[in-house]
């Protein structure tokens, strides 16, 4: 497999809002009920929010791609951190995702990399990320790359609210 990394532009709004609709729901339909979850993709995390997303102030998306099929993609925010971190330099990985066929592959790897390398050339001391509580498997890639848990914080997902974790690591 040969990866290799783009930033998105604005023209990739549509294809972003499509892939993270789908992640979301592939990711997380079979944890949820079905009204939560479509109240979610249809109210809170509707393709026209996700496309302004695309080239707003403080956001840089990454595209992983295998050849020419997207494997992946990355939404990094510079924008406020939580008060329990205290006055330091941070970015958020807002989202990583890996399409389907390639979790597990290296893609998600490659996306924490670019983050990395980015936080440096912005001389950011920190990343930073929420994840739910429940997600094992992403938690565990977290850990694998130096993340710890810090805080936690509510997230509502339709008329669930459910409990993420805050965590972080020096860059």
């Amino acid at each position: 497999m040969a990866l290799a990394i783009r930033e998105a532009t604005i023209e990739d709004a549509w294809l972003i809002a499509n892939i993270s609709h789908q992640t979301f729901y592939e990711t997380f339909a079979s944890h949820n009920s079905k009204a939560d979850m479509d109240k979610f993709l249809n109210q809170q995390f509707t393709r026209g929010r996700l496309m302004m997303e695309v080239g707003a102030k403080g956001n840089t998306f990454l595209l992983a791609y295998d050849g020419n099929e997207v494997a992946g993609y990355v939404k990094i925010r510079d924008e406020k951190i939580p008060m329990s971190m205290g006055n330091v330099s941070a970015l958020e990985i807002a989202r990583l995702y890996a399409m389907p066929k390639h979790v597990g592959k290296g893609v998600g790897s490659l996306l924490m990399q670019s983050c990395i390398d980015i936080a440096k050339q912005k001389n950011k001391e920190w990343l930073w990320l929420g994840v739910w509580e429940k997600n094992q498997r992403a938690i565990d890639f977290y850990i694998k790359w130096g993340f710890a848990k810090f805080d936690e914080t509510d997230f509502l997902l339709g008329d669930d609210i459910q409990r993420d974790w805050l965590m972080k690591r020096r860059v």
